[in-house]
């Protein structure tokens, strides 16, 4: 799977309360936590994202509480990954049960900056800087992670072994 966008640079420890506000957990769907997403670290996040782009950042990303709606509202923003050097361990397993791809790669954010075109092959463990011509590689996705992400997430993975449409 490649995946291709801009990128969208943040520091180390972005919590959860500023990738999604506590005060918008009301809200149910993908769409209205979109719209609130990133809004306390970075207010024109959502302005500028498009559907593809890519969140880079550093170390222990989605810290803070085990909120679902953090994964939820970033892949309902049309972010198609987050790599960062380490992410928060619950952050993690939402991210894949909800099937948004995230990587861990513990230098890729030093060669990378807001606005450059980044690929990133999931299968074979490559993020390659189209802007800067820079590669740097991690540890590719495999097993459950891998088939998660390749089905969407957990409920339709489940949904397809069930053979429910």
């Amino acid at each position: 799977m490649i995946i291709k966008g801009n990128a969208h640079k943040y520091g180390d420890h972005v919590d959860t309360d500023v990738i999604i506000p506590a005060r918008y957990l009301n809200m149910n769907t993908a769409e209205e936590l979109a719209a609130h997403c990133m809004e306390d670290i970075d207010k024109d996040f959502i302005k500028r994202v498009k559907p593809g782009d890519i969140i880079v950042a550093g170390k222990n990303f989605g810290c803070g509480s085990s909120r679902e709606h953090a994964p939820i509202a970033i892949k309902g923003a049309g972010v198609s990954c987050v790599i960062a050097e380490t992410f928060a361990r619950i952050f993690y397993r939402n991210a894949l049960n909800i099937g948004l791809p995230i990587v861990e790669c513990d230098v890729a954010r030093l060669g990378i900056e807001s606005g450059d075109e980044i690929e990133v092959d999931l299968s074979g463990g490559v993020v390659r800087n189209l802007t800067r011509g820079t590669e740097t590689t991690f540890p590719p996705l495999v097993g459950m992670a891998q088939t998660l992400v390749e089905a969407g997430g957990l409920k339709n993975l489940v949904r397809k072994r069930l053979g429910v449409d």
